[in-house]
């Protein structure tokens, strides 16, 4: 029989890239989780993990394996939170930093709705682009895009395979015309915006099956992501931004995806822990309801070409 225990050690080993942070956050010897990853790869007959002195990475198996062990987790932590009440006596504060334009234009109605279930809730939003905040500043949840290399924490995907996407207003494309390839984009007015202070004016595509980097250089630049997309939307050029930030404009017919046929880079959408213990039934909640919420805008648009 699968022990639980064994499969939290399991998924966080495989979170974490080694079974000594495992360990660390779980207040455990290395040994004793590399012996719970032994006896789970007993249990199922297979091999989980391919070890060395140096790494540490899932086999084919343990990839297969991963999001089902993920999925009976949460079902347990469902039931435990069903039967302690925990939810209905939530009283406590909940500090959230979400990316400015997501935040903005399509979380905090989803957020706010949430809280509304919780009427002695104190709720703390904090829109920001920047990353450091996530770990230096005192908040319990931080969603933000892409991989997170930091394993100090539990991070939890809300959506793994979101990206980005070249969109701009139709007036824009009327006036300049549309671009036919990702060289086009050097004759086109481009946005950027910058993290930590660091101007993102490389932008990276996947075309024709291979890896395909394209510097961009602009006349706009801002630290705010959102300030980017109402750029775009007043027609001052080309944006290059996560599907869930142009999701509502698409939608709406106020911008037009670009080259819809380049497949543009991962961006994958996480909800953030800094601790493991601010992981609680209040906080596992609120992550099952922007995982459903976000779930219909996560599927990949069908575009095509106008």
């Amino acid at each position: 029989m699968i022990r639980l225990e064994d499969l939290q050690l399991f998924v966080r080993s495989a979170a974490l890239g080694s079974f000594s942070n495992a360990a660390r956050e779980s207040g455990l010897l290395p040994g004793q989780v590399s012996a719970a990853i032994q006896r789970l790869e007993r249990t199922l007959d297979k091999r989980l993990f391919a070890r060395s002195t140096r790494s540490l990475r899932l086999t084919s198996e343990g990839e297969k394996y991963l999001p089902y062990a993920q999925e009976m987790l949460e079902v347990m932590h469902a039931g435990e939170e069903i039967l302690s009440g925990e939810n209905e006596d939530f009283r406590g504060e909940l500090k959230i930093t979400v990316p400015s334009d997501i935040g903005r234009n399509l979380l905090l109605p989803m957020i706010t709705e949430f809280c509304e279930q919780y009427p002695q809730m104190t709720l703390q939003l904090f829109l920001s682009d920047q990353v450091s905040d996530v770990f230096r500043a005192s908040v319990d949840i931080a969603i933000r895009y892409g991989v997170q290399e930091q394993g100090s924490y539990v991070a939890l995907p809300l959506a793994d395979k979101n990206r980005r996407f070249l969109a701009a207003s139709k007036t824009y494309l009327d006036r300049h015309g549309r671009p036919e390839t990702l060289d086009d984009l050097s004759r086109h007015h481009c946005i950027l915006f910058s993290i930590n202070d660091h101007a993102h004016d490389y932008w990276h595509f996947i075309e024709n099956g291979k890896p395909r980097g394209v510097r961009i250089r602009s006349r706009l630049l801002c630290d705010d992501a959102d300030v980017a997309r109402r750029w775009a939307l007043i027609h001052k050029g080309i944006v290059y931004k996560s599907w869930f930030d142009l999701y509502p404009d698409v939608s709406a017919g106020n911008l037009e995806i670009v080259l819809p046929e380049v497949r543009g880079e991962a961006a994958p959408l996480n909800f953030i822990c800094p601790h493991r213990r601010q992981l609680s039934p209040v906080v596992r909640s609120l992550y099952r309801h922007l995982q459903r919420q976000l779930g219909d805008i996560a599927r990949e648009p069908d575009i095509k070409r106008r």
